[in-house]
């Protein structure tokens, strides 16, 4: 079942991303932290005891998305979160469809220790890719392709994945448009980073409890900045 919230400047939809966005039409930006392929398992009792680990898999948030979702006629930029298991693909779709892109990385400063025989994951990387006029822009102290941010604990918002305030802030500060769309927008930090910029958004969510959440947040940051303005 799809519903639709309008909470000031955002439209909120709960249902199948993969329906809903091409009716939205044209956005500015769309920007996605889409489910990750990586292995899941493995690395151990301590893994093995994460909360995340297990909402990630009871959520099928380890099996990938499909790329067709970031089409460059629904959207003039596109800020896309990835696994570096995905690095590869995801990169070739961005380059047969954006005239330029920029590999940018969230460093964690509190990573999770456990290996899974690779690196440490203590750093999230995302491309900012673009099509003409749509460029990145900022302040110049702004314009670093990195960012140091906390990971935040998923018993915060009951959710695996949950991005820092920091990092959404430093991504709205770089897109360059007014019409923010996440298609995954799980408990809404993108909504939230985008109303504080005073742009316009649009989020997808397929899970009831996260759309909730990501309601609650936004309304919150809606509120926030109506007071700022009084």
């Amino acid at each position: 079942m799809e519903e639709a919230i309008t909470i000031g400047q955002a439209t909120l939809y709960l249902g199948d991303a993969y329906a809903i966005r091409p009716t939205l039409g044209r956005m500015d930006v769309d920007v996605m932290d889409p489910p990750y392929r990586f292995n899941a398992v493995g690395a151990g009792k301590f893994r093995a005891a994460r909360q995340a680990t297990h909402m990630l898999i009871a959520e099928g948030m380890d099996k990938g998305f499909d790329h067709s979702i970031i089409n460059p006629l629904l959207c003039g930029s596109c800020i896309v979160f990835f696994h570096p298991d995905q690095l590869l693909d995801l990169g070739d779709h961005l380059r047969g469809n954006f005239r330029r892109m920029v590999l940018c990385q969230w460093i964690k400063e509190n990573p999770a220790p456990h290996r899974n025989k690779n690196y440490i994951f203590d750093s999230e990387p995302y491309f900012h890719a673009w099509n003409e006029g749509l460029h990145p822009v900022g302040a110049h102290e702004d314009m670093h392709r990195y960012v140091f941010a906390p990971v935040a604990p998923s018993k915060i918002y009951d959710h695996p994945t949950v991005k820092p305030d920091r990092v959404m802030a430093k991504i709205m500060a770089n897109v360059n448009g007014q019409t923010i769309c996440d298609p995954f927008m799980g408990t809404g930090s993108t909504g939230v980073a985008a109303i504080r910029a005073g742009k316009r958004f649009y989020g997808i969510e397929k899970n009831p409890k996260h759309f909730e959440t990501a309601c609650n947040r936004i309304s919150a940051a809606v509120a926030e900045m109506e007071a700022r303005a009084a």
